[in-house]
């Protein structure tokens, strides 16, 4: 977000594509493909590397149709595959808003549609992300200015009413009497006695 807020900025997950081949470890990774997303607000690309190894079209099979998923699930009965099974659909307007690409950092396959996403992400940034940054920034602003105008207003009031009490405690002291202090006098006396 520190990023964010001075040049485009988005999120890049990268997927094991090798290890993705569970569905149940493809299903984690989407989750917190999700997770990260909601969290930053920023625009993401989700990159799925070593195609060199294995090929990553059946991970965007799995995504274009759920039940080309659920029937890769359907394989394995456990906790997580139900689990898996019931989130592929939730999971749907979520894929549709995803940038995707295959890339293999051996062989540089799928660099030249990475950075094509990436410049579409650029683009998302300056048309969504940067106008609720800049909203939001603006509210911040306006509500430290106006705590800062309350702690001036309080200040000056309390400035006023310690000026007040001063005031009136010296008008207290014009008006009382001078008194003089006996224990003074028994010493003059005392004092003059001496001389004599």
């Amino acid at each position: 977000e520190a990023f964010a807020s001075s040049f485009p900025t988005c999120v890049v997950y990268v997927a094991d594509t090798p290890r993705c081949v569970r569905p149940t470890v493809f299903m984690s990774n989407m989750l917190q493909a999700v997770s990260i997303l909601y969290k930053c607000q920023l625009p993401m690309l989700l990159a799925f590397n070593k195609v060199d190894v294995s090929r990553h079209e059946y991970a965007m099979e799995w995504i274009q149709d759920f039940e080309r998923f659920q029937e890769a699930v359907d394989g394995e009965n456990s906790y997580s595959s139900n689990f898996s099974r019931s989130m592929c659909l939730v999971l749907d307007e979520f894929y549709q808003n995803l940038r995707i690409v295959g890339v293999s950092a051996i062989t540089g396959e799928g660099m030249q549609m990475f950075f094509e996403a990436a410049d579409s992400a650029r683009e998302e940034y300056y048309e969504h992300y940067k106008p609720e940054l800049d909203r939001r920034r603006a509210e911040k602003l306006a509500k430290e200015q106006k705590e800062k105008e309350a702690e001036l207003g309080k200040f000056a009031k309390d400035v006023t009413e310690a000026k007040g009490k001063m005031a009136m405690g010296a008008e207290d002291w014009d008006d009382k009497p001078y008194e003089s202090d006996p224990d003074e006098d028994d010493d003059d006396d005392d004092d003059d006695d001496e001389d004599y």
